[in-house]
């Protein structure tokens, strides 16, 4: 019944309501015949003052006054204006049922009040000879005064309608803002887990890659240093050039993450045989097949390529059975890349123990560029296989597909026994 106020708003109605009151009788006290009609003024400012508090009750305490009004034979006085503030909050702050209460009272108080005073004028004017009947001239009256109460109590009530809509379409802004607002938050969260994990994806492929050949190289010059000097200062040799390659790859990263901008490490299509030859340097027996034509892929799609060959090369190499050969095959079509790496499995499977991010970033790789990958044993060996557009469909990988810190992909069939074996 009581809408929720602020004190300071509450005593606010009350002191408007208690002064325009006590205008009100000091300004109509001469004409004032009967106690009764103080009474009504009285009435009428409690409705006034209850009018945003609870709009029902000071409509039906306004209806019973004026009822009083009417039954004690009184004249309208000017405490009957407070009705138009009552009108007002009936349909700006009442609920459903008050509103409609509100409109049945403009509508019906005018009717009522013009039959009033219309047989009042009636009674005043029997007896008196006018230039028409007595009816004729009280019609006139009664007309006139359920005009001027309709607009008295019609246009407050349509002004507080107006009111109500758009303070609800000030609210429906503020919503839709906030709404914005979140999503906006909720964009800039994706782009911002996107990014770390493109960070450490490449962060990844970089230090597992270099890392892999460091060690060969470094057990290769431990062996041969005795034996052969010279290869132990080859194999030194590469490994201070892939080192200092790893660290300026990784110092890019670095400076990206860190200042939001510079470039990111983007090897192309053409490093790929300095890949396979680093590769071949550390006992891998690399063969590579060619077909197409890879000029004109864009460099999102040449640095996919590249990380996946390389990932796939640096795997085949942990987990892959010493002194077989890996086979990749690498086919260009004018809409599709597809890239195969195939390598021998390792009979007791222990060799170079792995956590399972490089196929993981692999296959956000190819779900970036809008493309598929497959990954798991094919009888004994084990074959990485994707496909991806020429032209990626999309910049960033799709919201629900951006992994977590905690969760896996879902595998493939062919490919859940291998990742589980630190693929």
């Amino acid at each position: 019944m009581f809408r929720p106020m602020l004190r300071a708003q509450v005593i606010t109605d009350v002191v408007v309501a208690v002064v325009l009151g006590a205008l009100v009788l000091i300004a109509t006290a001469r004409g004032m015949d009967s106690p009764l009609a103080i009474l009504t003024v009285v009435g009428m400012t409690a409705a006034l003052a209850l009018r945003r508090l609870s709009p029902g009750l000071a409509l039906a305490t306004a209806w019973v006054f004026a009822a009083f009004e009417m039954v004690t034979g009184q004249d309208p006085d000017l405490s009957n204006l407070f009705i138009a503030g009552v009108m007002y909050t009936t349909s700006a702050y009442g609920s459903r049922r008050v509103r409609f209460a509100g409109l049945v009272s403009a509508i019906a108080g005018p009717l009522i009040a013009a039959a009033y005073l219309g047989l009042d004028d009636y009674r005043t004017r029997t007896g008196i000879q006018t230039a028409t009947t007595p009816e004729q001239e009280s019609l006139k009256v009664a007309i006139s005064y359920f005009a001027v109460v309709l607009l008295l109590l019609l246009l407050p009530w349509l002004a507080g309608l107006v009111r109500r809509v758009r303070r609800s379409a000030s609210l429906s802004r503020e919503a839709q803002l906030v709404a914005e607002r979140d999503a906006a938050r909720a964009d800039r969260a994706v782009a911002v887990e996107q990014e770390r994990v493109r960070i450490a994806r490449d962060m990844h492929d970089i230090v597992a890659h270099s890392l892999a050949v460091v060690i060969a190289q470094a057990d290769g010059a431990r062996y041969a240093l005795k034996a052969d000097p010279a290869i132990a200062d080859e194999a030194l040799g590469t490994i201070s050039t892939t080192a200092r390659r790893a660290l300026g790859d990784v110092r890019e990263l670095l400076g990206a993450l860190r200042h939001e901008q510079g470039s990111a490490p983007t090897p192309e299509i053409d490093d790929i045989d300095r890949l396979v030859g680093e590769m071949r340097g550390v006992g891998l027996d690399v063969r590579v097949e060619r077909e197409g034509d890879p000029a004109g892929l864009p460099t999102t799609t040449q640095l996919a390529v590249y990380r996946i060959v390389q990932e796939s090369l640096t795997n085949a190499w942990k987990h892959g059975e010493p002194g077989t050969p890996v086979h990749a095959a690498l086919t260009y079509r004018p809409d599709t890349v597809e890239i195969t790496v195939v390598n021998r499995r390792a009979d007791d499977g222990t060799r170079g123990p792995g956590t399972g991010h490089g196929l993981v970033g692999m296959r956000e790789r190819a779900t970036m560029t809008g493309g598929t990958m497959t990954a798991g044993p094919r009888g004994d060996d084990f074959a990485v296989a994707v496909r991806m557009p020429s032209v990626p469909a999309s910049g960033q990988m799709p919201r629900g597909l951006v992994p977590s810190t905690t969760s896996t992909p879902t595998s493939t069939p062919t490919s859940t026994s291998k990742e589980r074996s630190g693929r």
